[in-house]
């Protein structure tokens, strides 16, 4: 059995913590490096001992250090994902990138990247969610124009960026499907007089105590109202689709990548 050498990139985090923890009772893979943000207070702790499994003798460090991964898992913040782009493209690291919050400029780089080393992004690393992106298109498609839509996501209270990176996952699935445009199709809540127009795609962020992820996508017309949806119970389900992915990227060409192609439902 082949195995996956992995960097976690942003390891102290909630996603981070359980990476480690998934990956350490998994014998295919090994974790030689472990990051944080420059500053941090876990800083030269042990990643194992962070997550709750026992030493494992990496300790955190703000830069790639010790032998060369074959692919970063990155799930830390935008700024974390910058940083660690550059180092990953120049030194032919793959990467995992579960980052949601990014601006176009910072897309822009990881796609640059792209062209260099292979990389999977996507908002959401559930098997579930990738067939949900299929189904909204599906049904984007077969109910038409005469069907609003409507998105509603909920997260725990700590989430910092809305709407959910899954959310615009779905959306832009469902734009993509019927030659729509997401910027101009997006309406982000509704506040005061504001009729709905045709066309648009409203998008609603509920943040709730420690709700891992509900995704609800609504697709109604005058006469009745079909609804499609997803409740992750656990993060381990985004960890596992994470693991997954590293492996699948042993051997792949530069490019962009993403879930669907992972479980090969393109």
């Amino acid at each position: 059995m082949s195995i996956t050498k992995i960097a976690i990139i942003g390891a102290a985090g909630r996603m981070g913590r359980r990476i480690t923890a998934l990956a350490a009772e998994n014998e295919a893979f090994q974790i030689v490096c472990a990051t944080e943000y420059s500053g941090s207070p876990d800083i030269g702790r042990d990643a194992g001992e962070l997550a709750g499994v026992g030493a494992l003798g990496v300790e955190l460090t703000d830069q790639l250090s010790g032998e060369k991964p074959d692919v970063a898992i990155d799930f830390s913040l935008p700024d974390g994902t910058m940083k660690f782009i550059g180092p990953c493209r120049d030194a032919g690291i793959a990467m995992v990138i579960g980052t949601t919050g990014l601006t176009a400029d910072q897309e822009a780089e990881i796609e640059a990247a792209a062209r260099v080393i292979p990389i999977v992004k996507a908002g959401n690393y559930s098997m579930g969610i990738t067939l949900l992106c299929k189904l909204v298109a599906t049904a984007a498609q077969a109910l038409g124009d005469e069907y609003d839509i409507e998105i509603t996501e909920t997260h725990h209270r700590f989430k910092k960026d809305a709407p959910s990176g899954t959310a615009i996952m779905l959306a832009k699935s469902i734009c993509q499907a019927v030659s729509k445009d997401y910027d101009e199709a997006a309406v982000y809540g509704r506040q005061g007089e504001c009729p709905r127009n045709p066309g648009e795609i409203g998008m609603h962020a509920i943040r709730l105590g420690d709700t891992i992820g509900e995704h609800t996508i609504s697709f109604g017309s005058l006469g009745e109202t079909v609804t499609l949806g997803h409740s992750a119970h656990t993060r381990d389900t985004f960890v596992r689709g994470a693991l997954h992915a590293g492996q699948w990227l042993e051997g792949k060409e530069p490019g962009m990548y993403d879930m669907a192609d992972v479980l090969g439902l393109k």
